[in-house]
């Protein structure tokens, strides 16, 4: 657990793009050197480019993951996230934690817990912000996973809606041995994926997962080679818009909401989705 220390939020980011590959983000040196933001066509690549700490998380980063959400254009239909160096990222920034020194402009874990309720809820909802857009009806969100995926470094993965991982991979929820939870999102993806019983096992234990086990227990669409990440994760996002737009997005939140309708429901949700699929291939939809 390392630091990553990113400016750029909502009062920094300039929300430009290129089309042909120029990057989004910051005008803020420090920002556009920490998180990078390009657009190619019509998906997004966002990676977290400090690798010399592991791509470990500040609240600083949350805030930019957010804006990027906030300021990603109309036409973008997917976002690959991926991670410079040996490790996806290893969680949250240790300085935030008693004795770790902290983070000038930021509040450690010490000046959180001294807030009130509501002000503390706020803040942890503020950094919510940041692992929930990825599952956004109208995205397709693939994380590129390499070495270390640690805490806030495995909810960040869990929040896209498919993981590739390199062979090297390993997830680890580390919250709960430190005395925390985990807060960021990550707890209702990883039951869905995994069930009750192992992310149980998983968050209590904080045992490793390998990219192999990862695969095996539907955490991972697949396992590459360390160097046929990118390629692999470009080649699943490829495959993904090959489909068209509309239909995707209704396929999306029909498979999102199945585990909370009843079977009924679920067949109901079906024909209401088809009904409006097929009057708009008609052209007579509303």
């Amino acid at each position: 657990m390392d630091v990553v220390a990113n400016q750029l939020d909502s009062t920094n980011s300039n929300g430009g793009t290129d089309n042909n590959g120029g990057e989004v983000g910051s005008t803020d040196h420090a920002a556009r050197q920490d998180l990078s933001v390009v657009i190619e066509g019509s998906f997004a690549v966002v990676t977290l480019t400090n690798p010399d700490r592991r791509n470990a998380q500040t609240p600083a980063l949350w805030r930019a993951l957010a804006a990027v959400g906030r300021d990603l254009p109309g036409d973008v239909r997917a976002v690959l996230l991926r991670a410079e160096g040996a490790s996806f990222s290893a969680g949250l920034d240790r300085r935030m934690f008693p004795g770790g020194g902290g983070i000038a402009g930021e509040s450690d874990l010490v000046t959180l817990a001294g807030a009130s309720d509501d002000e503390l809820d706020a803040t942890i909802a503020s950094f919510q912000e940041a692992f929930t857009w990825w599952r956004r009806p109208d995205l397709l969100t693939v994380a590129a996973v390499q070495g270390h995926a640690v805490g806030a470094g495995f909810q960040l993965a869990l929040a896209c809606d498919l993981r590739v991982c390199a062979d090297d991979a390993r997830f680890s929820m580390r919250e709960t041995a430190l005395g925390l939870v985990p807060d960021l999102a990550g707890t209702k993806p990883l039951v869905d994926l995994v069930g009750y019983a192992r992310a149980l096992e998983i968050c209590v234990t904080g045992r490793w997962v390998g990219a192999q086990e990862a695969v095996s227990m539907g955490l991972a669409t697949l396992t590459v080679p360390r160097e046929d990440l990118d390629g692999a994760a470009r080649d699943l996002l490829a495959a993904l818009l090959a489909a068209p737009r509309d239909a995707v997005i209704e396929t999306k939140a029909l498979l999102a909401g199945a585990s909370a309708r009843t079977y009924d429901e679920q067949r109901a949700a079906e024909r209401a989705a088809q009904a409006r699929r097929l009057r708009d291939l008609a052209g007579t939809g509303e």
